[in-house]
């Protein structure tokens, strides 16, 4: 069986490192993306099992690129994490509306990262 496939997708490159480590420490085979066109682009060629997506970033938001995600019927099996400095309910909410599989806040901590993605495969 193949390695569990992981895409982080942030635009600052501090908090996709950060995002990262906790998936390169376990052995997971990590893409990464820098915003959400390019994330849509490396979905298509790269397949993930799931997605760490940030929130706010520029061009096509958190938001919209989970929903373009979970309403196509080749890649709605795909897990989506929705990780974000956005942490008012109202923000989550939204977010389990437009189809994450969760909704973690920054800062967050890597082992409730790693178990969340654990529990979503």
């Amino acid at each position: 069986m193949s390695k569990v496939k992981v895409m982080v997708v942030d635009d600052s490159p501090t908090e996709l490192k950060l995002m990262s480590e906790p998936f390169l420490s376990q052995g997971f085979d990590l893409i990464t993306a820098k915003d959400g066109e390019e994330a849509l682009k490396k979905l298509v060629s790269e397949k993930p099992d799931l997605i760490v997506l940030d929130v706010v970033m520029p061009k096509l938001n958190g938001f919209k690129v989970c929903r373009q995600i979970k309403n196509s019927a080749k890649f709605k099996t795909v897990k989506v994490i929705l990780l974000t400095s956005k942490n008012q309910e109202s923000d989550k909410f939204w977010g389990e509306k437009q189809g994450a599989d969760a909704y973690m806040t920054k800062p967050f901590n890597s082992v409730e990262l790693l178990a969340t993605a654990t529990r979503l495969l």
